[in-house]
């Protein structure tokens, strides 16, 4: 009886006993790279996915898989798996790449790129602001906060993606068990309070915060007076070298007495519910932001840090030139500027923060000196209430696609200009296309835009790969924010879809797709060398064309079994090879390319007629179209076949009947049709009417 009851009561422990991931010689393995020093690596702790790692009996800091922390999906759909190192310091010793479905880095630009990119965390801080930057721009500013890293062209999405998950994890693991990185109590601006208040009352209240750092300060961190530096650096008596003004505008005390009822309503509509902005003015010799400062970008003069954590700031672009305030007294500013603050680590406004003032001056064009001021910033108290739950990282900042979309603003406006005059262009196609030299003018000139700004510059190259991401994002629960992060994509499917259920598949297929441009010019070049033209026969071409269904039923099929495999399967798009990485690729994949243009030359658009999944998905939908634009009329087929000859993709059937499903909306049929020399209807009409004419007129004589 004794036995049973100790048996009992030790299979209750060990059901008590919490399972952990045993670790495997291979995570061990990754483990020790991130920490070459260490000579013990824990267990994941049960009660919080980290590795601790000690050298002895001193611990370095935790190890740990990213998807733990962040399951952000990549541009594939699926997160991008990464072992990430961070020492007690909140240093990172170092990142790898377990496992992706990244296409571009895949079967693209090849992983090595994507490496190179996750080597620059290693040595970089949580206390810095990691900016990637698109523009080939790395290092750190001269303010010491911000850090640039050098991005992947044609990886964009993919280089975010992976930045959020490093940095938003990396800050879980720093806040539950890194000393110096707890989260206080989070504060938010107090809206019942307010009193009208002169600039003066807002100074000696506290509600605005003023920092001067003065000639004699610089003089002394420089080791040499400012008479050495070039541009008149040296302030007037009573003037400061740096006058810096603060106030968190959220709160109606401080944004609504600065800039009036009005305003700061407009205000508040246009920030939302999530954002935190600080207004920031100066006047003197250096003001927070340079001559060379570009309005909506990140300051490089000055950082803010909170609880030893770097806090993003990105300038709103909201202030115009000489902007005037309603509070009463004001000083004139050199500089003001609204910044958004927050970022991973946001921004807890009731807490006090610091801001890093760095002074660069030249003495020539080859010395540089430096003075750095850690300069405290604390609003009153009684501005802010206590939040019972702290919003997490992707609740307290804007999505990650608001900042795509923004810096992308010029292009987004161009795509949206160019679809509107497509758009136009076809809801009049049959006043157009009585002036053939214009609407083949147009659409040359299109194809051009198509090819050269949407496909080899913007990136906009749809595919089949978006396809099937949908159709996963769908099946494991569909987040818009996945697909916004791409702001010429998203717009480009939105307008393919619609146009779908409007004119068919064949407004994207003719128009817009680059890699159907460049399959439109190999055909117009081989017809220029005078090459043969081969006309697939009709019985022939009705059975080629149903190949491209089951690619994409391949494809698709194979992507809920293997996304891997879905990638591999999709290379049979030459999208990626061509206009992703302009044909810059492992041979095989170049010759494939260039051998589907090389045919084009021959057979026209033979790949968009016979082998695109992407095309094959689009007819689909556009079996769902509303109207059936291309105009028919009694003797097309019967007996002209003029258009039939004329139709280069073979769209048009014997009984003149167009076939939407591969049409590509090139319209020559509707040129031929409204041309009077051209369309054997109109030329039977004028005869008939020429010849009733005659006879009119011989009547008319007898008579």
């Amino acid at each position: 009886m004794a036995g049973r009851i100790l048996l009992s009561l030790l299979l209750c422990c060990l059901a008590a006993t919490p399972l952990r991931a045993e670790l495997s010689d291979d995570t061990r393995q990754i483990i020790q790279e991130l920490f070459p020093s260490a000579t013990i690596i824990e267990e994941q702790l049960a009660d919080f996915p980290v590795y601790p790692v000690y050298q002895l009996q001193e611990l370095l800091g935790y190890a740990y898989v990213s998807t733990d922390f962040s399951k952000l999906p990549g541009f594939a759909g699926k997160p991008i798996t990464m072992m990430i190192g961070l020492d007690t310091r909140g240093r990172f010793t170092g990142v790898r790449v377990l496992h992706h479905h990244e296409p571009v880095f895949l079967h693209g630009l090849g992983e090595e790129s994507l490496y190179e990119f996750v080597d620059q965390y290693q040595g970089r801080a949580l206390t810095e602001q990691i900016v990637v930057s698109s523009s080939g721009r790395s290092g750190r500013t001269s303010s010491g906060n911000v850090v640039y890293f050098d991005g992947v062209s044609k990886a964009t999405v993919s280089v975010l993606i992976i930045n959020d998950s490093v940095l938003s994890s990396a800050l879980q693991v720093a806040r539950n068990k890194l000393e110096g990185f707890a989260q206080a109590a989070p504060t938010r601006a107090r809206q019942d309070l307010f009193e009208p208040l002169t600039w003066e009352q807002l100074l000696e209240r506290g509600y605005v915060t003023r920092i001067e750092v003065t000639a004699a300060d610089v003089e002394q961190q420089l080791g040499r007076p400012l008479s050495d530096y070039p541009g008149n650096l040296e302030p007037d008596p009573g003037e400061a070298f740096s006058e810096l003004y603060l106030a968190y505008m959220n709160s109606p005390m401080v944004g609504r007495n600065l800039l009036g009822d009005d305003r700061y309503q407009a205000f508040r509509e246009r920030l939302g519910d999530n954002g935190k902005v600080m207004l920031m003015m100066s006047r003197g010799r250096y003001p927070h932001i340079g001559a060379d400062f570009v309005p909506g970008s990140t300051p490089d003069r000055f950082g803010l840090s909170q609880n030893q954590l770097s806090v993003e700031m990105r300038d709103l672009n909201w202030l115009e030139a000489g902007q005037s305030f309603a509070a009463a007294g004001v000083p004139e500013m050199t500089a003001a500027n609204l910044f958004r603050v927050g970022g991973n680590a946001g921004f807890n406004p009731g807490v006090e923060s610091t801001l890093t003032l760095n002074t660069v001056l030249a003495r020539n064009h080859l010395v540089v000196d430096t003075a750095r001021f850690e300069l405290p910033v604390a609003f009153p108290e009684e501005l802010f209430e206590t939040v019972d739950i702290a919003a997490g990282p992707e609740q307290s900042r804007a999505p990650m696609w608001v900042g795509l979309w923004k810096e992308r603003w010029w292009q987004i406006t161009l795509l949206v200009l160019s679809l509107t005059v497509l758009t136009i262009f076809f809801a009049r196609q049959k006043t157009l296309t009585r002036h053939p030299k214009l609407v083949h003018r147009f659409r040359w000139g299109f194809l051009f835009f198509t090819l050269f700004f949407i496909g080899f510059y913007a990136q906009g190259q749809l595919s089949v790969v978006n396809i099937y991401t949908l159709l996963l994002a769908i099946k494991d629960g569909f987040s818009l924010n996945m697909f916004l992060l791409d702001p010429v994509i998203f717009i480009l499917w939105t307008y393919t879809f619609v146009t779908l259920f409007i004119w068919g598949r064949g407004v994207f297929c003719g128009w817009l797709c680059p890699f159907g441009v460049l399959q439109e010019m190999a055909s117009w070049l081989g017809q220029k060398l005078r090459f043969r033209q081969i006309k697939v026969p009709e019985r022939w071409h009705r059975k080629l064309i149903l190949i491209k269904y089951p690619v994409l039923l391949a494809i698709v099929i194979a992507s809920f079994y293997s996304l891997t495999l879905a990638e591999q399967l999709s290379e049979v798009e030459p999208f990626k090879t061509s206009i992703t990485l302009f044909f810059v690729r492992y041979w095989p994949f170049v010759f494939y390319a260039v051998a589907l243009l090389a045919v084009g030359m021959f057979i026209h658009k033979f790949y968009c007629r016979y082998l695109c999944p992407l095309g094959a998905g689009l007819a689909v939908l556009g079996k769902f179209r509303i109207f059936s634009w291309l105009e028919r009329v009694d003797r097309c087929g019967q007996p002209c076949q003029h258009c039939k000859n004329a139709c280069g993709i073979n769209a048009i059937r014997k009984d003149g009947r167009i076939d939407y499903d591969e049409c590509i909306q090139c319209l020559e049929c509707v040129v031929i049709l409204r041309d009077q020399n051209q369309c054997v209807d109109a030329i039977v009409r004028n005869k008939q009417q020429q010849k009733q004419a005659r006879i009119l007129a011989t009547d008319a004589a007898g008579a």
